[in-house]
């Protein structure tokens, strides 16, 4: 889901043959499950490899508010709103915390979301579909969160230490959210006819594009093999989609909904389920700005970075003030 599409470096493997004595060493510490801290030693290919995919795991978390934040006030309870609130702050924290790990890499927060905005890097590719009625909140909950855990927790175990640690209290939080989302579905599809259709369309618009959380298919996934090698990436796209399917179906069938993929089947031979996959020209053209809600998306981040110019400015000039009283002193 945080590396769709994320480049690990122009090149192919290196055996060890063709590795510097200090990628050998570094490779060595990567094998032993040793954790990579910032001061550490480093090859410059997953320095770069690491601030792509923490920055874009920064920004589809605050990008990820948007979908949801619309719907604060129009949840149907005040116990709705309060939740929904509450996780819309927490998207807002789990950015803060992979900000504050990438930039341990060298990268200011300002050049990450500068970035953003001129199109050089991405978000999650899911929050380019609209949330158009509160049924979307449950799957988005359901569905997009859950396919986030199944991406997160292995990232646990990810060789960079900030980037791991970080996703430890993301992961317990997503936990969360997906049980919300969850609970949302359950109340809509054991309701009236009308809530139960709404919660099947919401599972009918939003069941490929979690699929498509996960990347590319691995034989079109962009130099996935480096970053397998050097524990930035702990499964492949295709692991983790396979996963979610296995999870997600019998979920659906408990609700009493239909996924919707007419050649969904169990297979007795590999123990998992068959299914369609996605639509991938859908997936590389939204990826490439061409999503139902690009456009509104990275407006709405490039009104809030001008808007909040102000307050970056007066944290600025208040720390170089005192920094210039405590020279003084």
């Amino acid at each position: 889901m945080y590396a769709q599409m994320v480049k690990s470096t122009g090149e192919a493997v290196k055996s060890r043959e063709e590795m510097t004595p200090e990628e050998r060493r570094f490779q060595d510490r990567i094998d032993a499950g040793e954790k990579i801290e910032p001061k550490d030693w480093m090859p410059e290919g997953y320095r770069k490899t690491l601030i792509r995919q923490i920055a874009q795991h920064a920004h589809s978390e605050v990008v990820g508010q948007l979908p949801e934040g619309n719907w604060i006030t129009r949840a149907p309870t005040l116990e709705r709103k309060a939740i929904l609130l509450a996780k819309v702050q927490d998207e807002a924290g789990h950015g803060l915390y992979l900000y504050c790990a990438a930039e341990t890499l060298g990268v200011s927060r300002d050049e990450l979301t500068e970035r953003l905005l001129d199109g050089s890097m991405k978000y999650s590719s899911i929050f380019n579909y609209p949330t158009l009625t509160w049924a979307d909140i449950g799957a988005v909950g359901w569905l997009v969160d859950g396919a986030a855990i199944m991406n997160q927790v292995p990232l646990q175990r990810t060789s960079f230490g900030p980037y791991s640690r970080a996703m430890i209290r993301i992961c317990k939080e997503e936990s969360f959210h997906q049980r919300q989302g969850y609970d949302i579905m359950l109340k809509m599809a054991r309701g009236t006819e009308a809530q139960r259709r709404m919660a099947q369309d919401a599972l009918n618009r939003f069941w490929y594009p979690a699929l498509m959380m996960f990347g590319p298919s691995d034989k079109d996934s962009v130099h996935s093999a480096q970053s397998m090698a050097w524990k930035i990436k702990i499964n492949t796209n295709d692991e983790l989609r396979q996963k979610f399917v296995d999870q997600t179906v019998p979920q659906a069938e408990y609700l009493g909904l239909t996924i919707p993929d007419p050649d969904l089947k169990f297979n007795e031979e590999t123990g998992h389920y068959d299914f369609t996959q996605p639509d991938w020209e859908e997936f590389f053209q939204v990826v490439s700005g061409n999503g139902p809600c690009n456009a509104e998306r990275l407006e709405a981040r490039r009104r809030a970075w001008e808007d909040g110019a102000w307050v970056r400015e007066g944290l600025l000039a208040h720390a170089e003030k005192r920094a210039a009283r405590s020279a003084a002193e």
